[in-house]
């Protein structure tokens, strides 16, 4: 597949835009299965995560769409990961800002991705705002970007994460301009891939993952498995391996705005990660950096 022509920054936005917000979401059906775990054993929670995209001038040869996205610290589940910014909804919190958000008094959601939001119906627009704003919380706390920097663009399909019983929410939101990374405890650091870089089927592979010991799960899971996984090694530093849900949630934004799909065959490359312990709650320990 060639790829798409993303030198007009308004017309790909549009595309965004316009794609996302007739592409079917399932967050009516998904908060609904949550609210009736609760209490229960088996008890499922929400978060809410964006995937945020930036256009940058070119400078030389560098320019054009990159993701955003960061690199978790040793400190919390999953170390080393590429995640999109966000995090686990908070009820109270995350209710009471929602009403900055969609009251249309903020530029973060306005104009057609509001309408076409609204355009889904009442709950889903109350749905969508919230784990916007969810999300947004979180990327403020975790990265320092600034809330009002952000423009919502639209809603991707829920993204399961069975071992540790969660269902993420994105939405996509494109940051207006260039803002200074301040990662906190949470993050090692933000890591840009090219929008660009994300068709070149020669950068996908395969990952075997191996699990050490078994791992504090909430359900089984197998001790190897293989994910598809995409590889980039960021100018100056080291290869990244963007695997897992992160992975399913960037293939679906390009699966719905740009009609790639994942090619059958992956390259040669085969990359191999141990999950330790610690993968599934961090290391809390005195060790820690």
């Amino acid at each position: 597949m060639p790829i798409p022509d993303l030198a007009d920054p308004n017309g790909v936005v549009e595309q965004i835009i316009d794609r996302l917000g007739n592409a079917p979401i399932d967050y009516e059906e998904r908060v609904d299965f949550i609210r009736s775990r609760n209490g229960s054993a088996d008890r499922w929670l929400a978060a809410g995560v964006i995937l945020l995209l930036h256009h940058r001038e070119a400078v030389g040869s560098a320019g054009g769409f990159v993701l955003q996205l960061i690199k978790r610290s040793c400190l919390v589940p999953q170390p080393g990961d590429l995640s999109c910014p966000g995090g686990m909804l908070d009820r109270r919190m995350d209710r009471l800002l929602r009403y900055l958000v969609s009251s249309g008094l903020t530029p973060i959601l306005q104009g057609r991705p509001r309408s076409l939001a609204k355009a889904r119906g009442g709950k889903t627009l109350d749905h969508i705002s919230l784990f916007l704003t969810n999300a947004l919380r979180e990327a403020w706390e975790e990265v320092r970007i600034n809330p009002l920097n952000v423009r919502f663009l639209g809603a991707l399909p829920s993204q399961e994460l069975y071992v540790f019983s969660r269902v993420i929410f994105p939405v996509v939101g494109l940051v207006r301009k260039d803002w200074t990374f301040r990662p906190n405890r949470e993050v090692e650091r933000v890591i840009e891939i090219p929008l660009s870089a994300l068709f070149d089927r020669q950068r996908y592979g395969t990952l075997t993952v191996e699990i050490e010991s078994p791992l504090p799960f909430r359900h089984e899971v197998e001790p190897v498995r293989n994910f598809p996984c995409f590889l980039y090694t960021p100018p100056g530093g080291r290869e990244e391996v963007l695997w897992g849900a992160t992975l399913s949630i960037v293939l679906k934004f390009l699966a719905i705005v740009f009609g790639f799909t994942l090619p059958e065959e992956n390259s040669n490359r085969v990359i191999r990660k141990f999950l330790r312990p610690d993968y599934a709650t961090g290391n809390h320990g005195p060790s820690s950096p």
